[in-house]
């Protein structure tokens, strides 16, 4: 199945990937700060970039803040600050700095997308015209939220990040069950980052079988070339956390990607998506004239007059690979020569009877 994935790009599996550079919360609460990686991850080449919409009161229960009032992780507040309704006050991004980022999105030409985690922000995202909606992996269980999403009648991006295979197929009837049937499943692994024995990527494979539908890779990894292993594989998403600076305060600067690797998983990408090429044996037409340098062709192993027959010790095989070939040997034996041959020189058809 192919999936209209924005106005410009149709992906189905095995198809160019298209490229999500994820900055949920690295923006760290700064609009400015959210544009200069929006300019990086477009000078990079990626498709997209994505947010994540929720507010205080969308996304955590009040006893969870009770419970988790500080944090101690040793490497002072890099990554923690404060108590979790701290953080989640600087970090979530307002209603006017979603129009503000969807305008300047527009403006320089890359798709602004968002995970929504609630039907508010489902809402949101629709009056921005967001080219689909991506469903985090925390809520694939979520089955109010996924008729909701569905409903949009917007292509659904689902991450299937702790969920078993039947709560993935149970997602994906549910979104069904909407009249939605634009669905793209992305194979994920919800640990930051993971152990490489636990990501599995032949599960790209397994989820291909098991659906009708485009399944991409949302990618955890530290690095660059598990993401585009995935693409031999056939992923046609690829999401990948993005940052400006990995050293940066905040929850998954980390474990982004930086420029460098974010630029290397785009090209890298569409190489490996041409190379790929076809499951028919072909010869290229540079190969066909490769044939002409780097083959051999039969060429006499002596001198030869007038009437001698040719036999097997006369011939021998030599570039180039503009004569007779070596498997048509057989046919020259025992044919009499009807023009003088030197030694070592290609034998043309014409030179014997």
């Amino acid at each position: 199945m192919k999936i209209n994935i924005s106005k410009t790009k149709e992906v189905f599996n095995y198809s160019e990937p298209y490229i999500i550079a994820e900055i949920g919360a690295n923006h760290n609460g700064d609009i400015e700060l959210a544009k200069k990686i929006i300019d990086k991850a477009k000078g990079c080449g990626a498709d997209a970039v994505k947010f994540q919409s929720w507010t205080p009161k969308s996304l955590i229960a009040r006893e969870e803040y009770d419970r988790n009032q500080s944090y101690d992780d040793g490497d002072g507040g890099k990554k923690h600050f404060g108590s979790l309704k701290e953080m989640v006050e600087k970090y979530y991004l307002r209603e006017d700095q979603h129009f503000e980022l969807k305008d300047y999105c527009n403006e320089i030409g890359i798709d602004f997308c968002s995970s929504p985690f609630s039907k508010k922000e489902v809402d949101l995202l629709v009056k921005l015209a967001v080219p689909f909606l991506k469903i985090a992996s925390m809520d694939i269980n979520n089955i109010e939220l996924l008729k909701y999403a569905a409903r949009t009648k917007k292509p659904i991006i689902l991450s299937t990040g702790m969920a078993s295979l039947a709560e993935i197929d149970n997602a994906v009837k549910t979104i069904e069950k909407e009249g939605n049937t634009q669905i793209i499943i992305l194979h994920c692994i919800s640990i930051y980052p993971p152990k490489y024995e636990d990501i599995h990527l032949n599960n790209i494979k397994m989820l291909q079988q098991a659906f009708n539908y485009p399944i991409g890779f949302s990618d955890h990894t530290i690095g660059t070339y598990i993401p585009l292993a995935s693409v031999s594989l056939g992923a046609c998403v690829i999401e990948k956390h993005f940052t400006l600076d990995k050293d940066l305060p905040g929850w998954d600067h980390q474990i982004s990607a930086d420029p460098h690797e974010l630029k290397e998983i785009v090209e890298g990408s569409k190489n490996i998506q041409k190379a790929l090429g076809s499951f028919t044996r072909i010869v290229s037409k540079d190969e066909e004239q490769k044939k002409l340098k780097f083959r051999r062709s039969i060429v006499t192993a002596r001198r030869l007059e007038v009437g001698d027959i040719i036999s097997y010790n006369d011939l021998d095989f030599k570039r180039p690979g503009t004569g007779v070939s070596p498997d048509f040997c057989e046919h020259l034996i025992g044919r009499k020569v009807k023009s003088k041959l030197d030694a070592d020189v290609l034998i043309k058809l014409e030179d014997l009877e």
